[in-house]
């Protein structure tokens, strides 16, 4: 498993600044980014359309992730540990002891087969 990551690209660094609504816009404009592996640790994600991101091996520690959807969202490999996450709405492989162990001791979470 790679190392989480910061990154050069553009729209990661909208995400890092909190500019969720930009991020949003110019994705939905057609740009793209790849988010796997990447550092996102205390960032507010609320109001991110996450629809078809790959977030995978990502490091969201301490993320606010409260209210998104991220049921079309690979996720596996990623760790939440200490996340906010009330209402956010996770992708049906994975479990919900795995979010538990992710949320609570760090761990990567796996998808089930």
């Amino acid at each position: 498993m790679a190392m989480p990551k910061r990154l050069n690209d553009p729209l990661y660094q909208l995400l890092r600044e909190g500019r969720v609504k930009e991020f949003n816009r110019r994705r939905r404009a057609g740009e793209s980014c790849d988010l796997r592996d990447s550092d996102l640790r205390g960032v507010i994600l609320q109001g991110l359309d996450a629809e078809g991101l790959d977030l995978s091996g990502c490091y969201l520690r301490q993320c606010d992730l409260r209210g998104v959807d991220l049921s079309h969202t690979r996720m596996e490999g990623s760790s939440i540990n200490g996340a906010r996450i009330s209402g956010a709405f996770f992708p049906k492989q994975l479990s919900s002891e795995e979010i538990t162990l992710s949320l609570l001791h760090g761990t990567r979470m796996r998808y089930r087969e």
